[in-house]
């Protein structure tokens, strides 16, 4: 099962995912606090929560199983997706680990610091290529150790 953090996932990795959950027959549920089209499957689900902060997330941390895989690039997220023995991937490909997740979640609140504080840090660069070819690797990696 793969659960979907679908506001602020970009359209090309959702194409990625609905893709994938076809070939390889896995549920794939895109949460979102706002309606979602996704291709008529068995395997794509939508789920529409409640406005309202961290609402999404929330949802998907009450619902997420061990093992199952979350797609995301909200660090707290994934930092309690992986309390739950679940796994997370960003959009650009990044698998987080127990072992990485505290630095990522010190230089997240860092960075929220200094953009409180005035100081501009710009943002993400757009997904590149690249970035869809290592989340698309990643995700294969994941269904094969499943």
């Amino acid at each position: 099962m793969i659960w979907v953090d679908a506001d602020a996932c970009p359209v090309v990795i959702k194409e990625v995912l609905y893709r994938a959950a076809e070939r390889t027959q896995t549920v794939v549920t895109f949460v979102a606090n706002q309606s979602l089209r996704v291709p008529s499957s068995e395997y794509l689900r939508t789920l529409r929560v409640a406005a309202g902060f961290d609402v999404a997330d929330n949802e998907i941390v009450k619902r997420v199983g061990p093992g199952e895989l979350v797609i995301t690039s909200d660090i707290p997220l994934a930092a309690e997706v992986l309390e739950k023995g679940g796994e997370a991937l960003n959009p650009r490909g990044e698998r987080y680990s127990r072992e990485t997740i505290k630095q990522r979640l010190v230089m997240r609140d860092f960075m929220e610091t200094l953009r409180s504080s005035g100081i501009p840090s710009g943002g993400p660069a757009a997904l590149s290529q690249k970035d869809r070819q290592l989340f698309a690797n990643e995700l294969d990696k994941w269904f094969r150790a499943g």
